[in-house]
């Protein structure tokens, strides 16, 4: 196999370093057509290097997931819209659990303004953004801390979420199958996703359509175990059919702020 070129490489380091690299933003990055930049990531993503997605392309590796810093600049805004139509489906006076995610973290920022909130994680940076807001108390759980995204996980820490009864439960997924199957990396992550999710009157999905093109190999759950999905953008019309089926309230951020405009 040839080696990539020098703009291939720069390529990929960008991508691993973001998770995600546009072909509009390429082009005029390299100072090049977007049919070179295309060529590009057709040609790195035959060799297996890169993942091809609407627009652009990501990391292709299934097996481990993008830096938490890069996640985070990941579809930011649509987070940020995301994290405060979850919070809008939560009243005041209620309890909550929230998972590990930078889209439960954009949660936990709207939830600052809420009053009478118990929150439990297992995500020390939500517990962070919480821990000032007045009108919450938080209670974060035993385990191991890891130290690439600051989520408590392991057998402790699932104990301690068997211990609760919650009003509601937010929860994010790295990918979103095509059938409905909610998917994450790490088996320890989904342990305490899936008991997050027994433990809670009524569940939230919280994830933005990027979801929709990425793999991760372990199975969290289906969208049918899920009461409200929210979102960034109109799922694919499978999806539609499936939360139709199921009873699954699907609310899309960008429609709630055009409508309140």
């Amino acid at each position: 196999m040839e080696p990539v070129s020098p703009r291939q490489a720069d390529i990929l380091d960008l991508a691993r370093r973001v998770g995600r690299v546009e072909v509009d933003k390429l082009a005029a990055g390299f100072d090049v057509t977007p049919q070179t930049i295309r060529k590009d990531l057709n040609d790195l993503c035959d060799r297996g290097l890169l993942q091809r997605v609407h627009g652009g392309a990501v990391s292709s590796s299934s097996v481990s997931n993008w830096a938490y810093d890069s996640r985070r600049n990941l579809a930011e805004d649509e987070k940020r819209r995301i994290g405060a139509a979850t919070a809008a489906l939560i009243p005041d006076n209620s309890s909550i659990m929230l998972n590990i995610g930078t889209t439960t973290e954009q949660v936990a920022l709207a939830l600052r303004q809420h009053d009478g909130v118990m929150a439990i994680t297992n995500n020390i940076n939500v517990a962070n953004i919480l821990r000032e807001a007045p009108g919450v108390e938080v209670i974060i759980a035993g385990g191991v801390v890891r130290s690439s995204d600051g989520g408590v996980v392991g057998e402790a820490t699932v104990d301690f979420i068997r211990q609760f009864k919650v009003d509601y439960a937010v929860i994010g997924a790295s990918a979103i199958d095509a059938d409905g199957t909610l998917f994450d990396y790490d088996f320890r992550e989904v342990r305490v996703a899936r008991e997050i999710l027994a433990h809670a009157r009524f569940t939230i999905l919280a994830a933005d359509k990027m979801k929709f093109e990425r793999n991760a190999p372990v199975r969290i759950g289906h969208l049918s175990e899920i009461r409200f999905f929210v979102t960034d953008a109109p799922p694919p019309e499978p999806i539609l059919a499936i939360c139709r089926e199921h009873g699954v309230q699907v609310v899309v951020s960008g429609e709630i702020e055009e409508s309140e405009s």
